[in-house]
Formats: C-alpha cells, sequence, structure tokens
C-alpha cells in the first residue's frame, strides 16, 4: 500500500511530504486505519529541534482520528468502520495505573519509548519510524489497539483528531492535575490549544474566576470566548485582576502552557496559601528548568506538579468532554483555527512558530 506522509529524515531538517509504503500485516492487537485529520502539535516540533528523543527517519505526528479498516488478533471493542481518536499514552485497562484511574501513566509506554523493532513505514527498502508507533502525519497507518478509543461517528475528523492530546492536556491540567473547585481562583499562562482547554476545564469545574495570559491580542481576545473572565499579556496583570475581584485573595491554581522558566517561576508567588502551579508544557530540557524557593512552598503549603496529557483517562474522560460538548458547555469546533493539507504541513508549523495558531489540523482527503 503506497501513500503519502510527512517525513522528518534528520534533527533541525523539515517535513518532507513524499511517497511511502506501509508493510500492511496486521498482527495481534494492531488495527489498520485510514487517516482522516491529524493534529499539528508542538511536541513534533520539539522532536525536529533534537529537544525530544525519537528513532530516525520518522513519520510524524502523534494528535488524529481516523477510520478503523481491519483489526488484529485479539482486538476487542473495535470494529473494522468505526472512528477511532489516537493517544500517544496507550492504556492497557489493565496495569495498576489504568485500574488506579491513571491510564496516562499506563505501562504501555514502555512499548512507545523502545519503538517497533520492525517499521510499518518504509521507503524504497528503508524502514521509517512512526511517531508514538501511530504516525498521524501519513494517509494510512497501522496502530496499536492499546493506542485507540472509539468515538461516536458524527464527531468531525478534525475535531477528533485533537481528542488524543491538545483537549485532555488542558481540560485534565485544570480538572485532575490542578484539581479546580467551585470557588477557586485560576490563573491559565499561554492560550494556545493545551491554555484554552484549560480554560474550559477550570470553567467547567466551578472556577468562581479564570483569567488568562497571553502575548497575542489575537489569542487574548479568543480567551473571552473559551470562558475567560479577562485576558491580559502579563502575569501580573493577571494576578491584579484577581485581587481585585476577591478583596486581595491571590490565585488558587496557576496552570502553564508554555516553556518559560521565568514564568512558572514568576507564578509561584502568585498563589495563595494552599495554592497549586501545574506545569503542562514541554521545551528545551537545557532552559526550561525550575529553581524552587522549597522553604517557601512548604511554609505555605504550595504544591507544583507536572502533568502528561492532563492526568487523564482517555476512555473516561473523551466521554465526559462529549458530553459537555453536545450541551454546549465545552468549545470544540471553534479551538480550529487553521485547516492544511498535508502537503502544506511546513507552511502550517511555520505560522504554529509564529504563535498565530489556537490549533491547527492536517484533513485527510
Amino acid at each position: 500500500m503506497k501513500f503519502k506522509a510527512a517525513v522528518l529524515d534528520e534533527i533541525g531538517g523539515e517535513w518532507d511530504v513524499r511517497e511511502i509504503e506501509l508493510h500492511d500485516e496486521i498482527r495481534p492487537g494492531e488495527v489498520l486505519v485510514r487517516m482522516g485529520a491529524a493534529g499539528l502539535c508542538h511536541t513534533d516540533e520539539h522532536i525536529r529541534h533534537g529537544e525530544l528523543p525519537a528513532r530516525l527517519p520518522l513519520v510524524g505526528g502523534h494528535e488524529g482520528a481516523g477510520i478503523a479498516v481491519a483489526v488484529g488478533e485479539g482486538v476487542q471493542g473495535i470494529e473494522p468502520g468505526d472512528h477511532l481518536a489516537f493517544t500517544f499514552r496507550p492504556s492497557c485497562g489493565l496495569c495498576r495505573f489504568c485500574v488506579d484511574g491513571k491510564a496516562n501513566l499506563c505501562v504501555e509506554i514502555a512499548k512507545v519509548q523502545a519503538g517497533d523493532a520492525a517499521p510499518r513505514f518504509h521507503e524504497n527498502g528503508v524502514p521509517l519510524n512512526a511517531q508514538s508507533l501511530i504516525g498521524t502525519f501519513a494517509e494510512h497507518s497501522i496502530v496499536p489497539a492499546t493506542s485507540c478509543v472509539v468515538i461516536p461517528k458524527d464527531i468531525p475528523m478534525a475535531v477528533a483528531a485533537l481528542l488524543g492530546c491538545a483537549i485532555p492536556t488542558g481540560y485534565g491540567a485544570a480538572v485532575h492535575a490542578g484539581q479546580v473547585k467551585p470557588g477557586d481562583h485560576v490563573i491559565v499562562i499561554g492560550m494556545g490549544g493545551v491554555g484554552t482547554n484549560a480554560l474550559q476545564g477550570a470553567r467547567v469545574a466551578g472556577a468562581a474566576t479564570v483569567v488568562a495570559v497571553d502575548l497575542s491580542e489575537q489569542k487574548l481576545d479568543l480567551a473571552n470566548d473559551f470562558g475567560a473572565d479577562a485576558a491580559f499579556t502579563s502575569l501580573a496583570e493577571a494576578s491584579a485582576f484577581i485581587q481585585e475581584a476577591t478583596g486581595g485573595r491571590k490565585a488558587t491554581v496557576a496552570i502553564i502552557t508554555v516553556p518559560v522558566a521565568a514564568i512558572a517561576s514568576a507564578a509561584l508567588a502568585e498563589l495563595e496559601q494552599g495554592g497549586r502551579l501545574v506545569l503542562a508544557a514541554l521545551g528545551d530540557p537545557e532552559k526550561f528548568r525550575l529553581e524552587l524557593p522549597v522553604n517557601y512552598l512548604v511554609m505555605n503549603d504550595i504544591t507544583v506538579r507536572g502533568t502528561v496529557m492532563g492526568s487523564a483517562s482517555l476512555r473516561r474522560d473523551i466521554p465526559t468532554i462529549l458530553n459537555l460538548y453536545r450541551q454546549g458547555k465545552f468549545k470544540l469546533d471553534e479551538l480550529i483555527s487553521h485547516r492544511y493539507r498535508l502537503d502544506e504541513i511546513k507552511e502550517g508549523y511555520a505560522e504554529l512558530g509564529r504563535g498565530d495558531v489556537v490549533r491547527a489540523v492536517v484533513e485527510y482527503n
């Protein structure tokens, strides 16, 4: 089977769209899929810049949705024709993490990190690895069933493509990692795909005040549509708004969705006693590092925690988010600010890098 895919050959290279082929023997526990849409996420760019490890050459894309074409032996709950959202954090449903409701930490991630010893994608006899064993920057792929979540067929593919990463990461950063409760006062820093969904998560969790921070005036205008009570270009302004609105209180929760260490450190001072700082961003490991004022954290009972995929369990949280979507309480269609063809992927990432994009998707025919 031959088709087009976006391939990264070397660190610092570009996403090159060209024809490749798929060795389509389906192994037990796998699903052959036809892609419907793929999300353009910063994670793939971190790989391109050498900030995250990967085996090259690589078919990119870890965020996407598609249709099951065929299923391998032992696959349960997925049938040909089912619509699927894909997740870069697989979930077996049986390990201690999955049983404890922490599917984002499932032991199956070890297989993703190890990679496929016999990659399915090939080009002129050369094996090509698949990002997170998924490779959504290809028109077809073979995906582990543990990385698939069945979704209703009426959900648009472009929306479904975001359900495996950006949407649950932002939602979960507020609901699960931040543990936002009714009456809390929340600051969300960064209005990309994760930040806008953190706003929505905080709002549906019952936060009394939700304030957005971003340098882009365009994104600040959008923040109000996604649940923000106010939006500012600086953390100081956001904190001042909360103090004025609450008679002097500071923020209960601050959610960081941009990899800027200085902002994360500054946010600690804007939290009230018992506050929670959530780190929901990845960046250059040499630069995105924190020096923590331990005595201050201890004496003020402040929690600092990271979250991968919003500490979400997708088979639990995707149906919850879709229910909120159907009730008009969670915006999904409006998240997509840019749509591209696969051969426009370099243009898409250029716009993403300039900060002009909330969420962008590649749509397949």
